[in-house]
């Protein structure tokens, strides 16, 4: 849960107006943890990231005046949620522009859906220790497993954002979850142990 806006930040957006340069740095303090966090999980270069915040936050601050909370009913009308919205698009946007090359040669068709909702070794695991992880798969494995178990995106929704079938979404959701389990088994982490037969 997103802790509450402060009260002269939530009146400059109650009022409707674009916010002055005090305001958007209200916003951008109140939120750039939560905005560092998304990005991170999509570019793990820290630089990189920023350059993703930072462009999120100026799609935010002009998009802002005409943020409606009933046109987002799926967010419930949450602000919060339309800005992970937005920084989602915005990192995926950058890792794209980075990854292009290695997201079309990882783009196979098919394969089975492993995702049978269980309990897995990654349910034990620290967000950071999950990330760090994650860092290691190849770059469409990252791009899939983020936005399929983390943010909670469809394989349609996916297929949509990467430029890619949802076959292919399926077959990198499967490649990043075996890739996960081998390098907790590849490092004995004690989240894999009560899995270990």
């Amino acid at each position: 849960m997103s802790r509450p806006l402060p009260i002269q930040l939530a009146e400059l957006l109650v009022a409707g107006r674009p916010l002055d340069r005090h305001g958007q740095g209200l916003l951008y303090k109140h939120y750039y943890g939560f905005a560092a966090s998304i990005c991170r999980r999509y570019l793990p270069d820290p630089e990189v990231a920023l350059e993703a915040v930072n462009d999120g936050f100026l799609k935010v601050f002009q998009e802002l005046p005409r943020f409606d909370a009933a046109r987002y009913p799926d967010l419930g009308g949450s602000l919060t949620g339309w800005l992970h919205r937005i920084m989602v698009r915005t990192a995926i946007d950058r890792f794209r522009a980075e990854h292009r090359h290695a997201l079309l040669t990882s783009m196979e068709e098919g394969g089975p859906d492993y995702s049978d909702g269980g309990h897995t070794p990654l349910d034990a695991l620290a967000f950071e220790e999950l990330l760090h992880l994650i860092g290691q798969l190849s770059p469409a494995c990252q791009a899939v497993f983020n936005l399929y178990v983390i943010d909670g995106y469809s394989h349609e929704e996916i297929a949509a954002q990467l430029h890619m079938t949802v076959g292919a979404s399926k077959t990198n959701l499967s490649k990043a979850r075996a890739g996960l389990k081998q390098l907790l088994k590849r490092t004995h982490h004690h989240a894999y142990a009560p899995y270990v037969r």
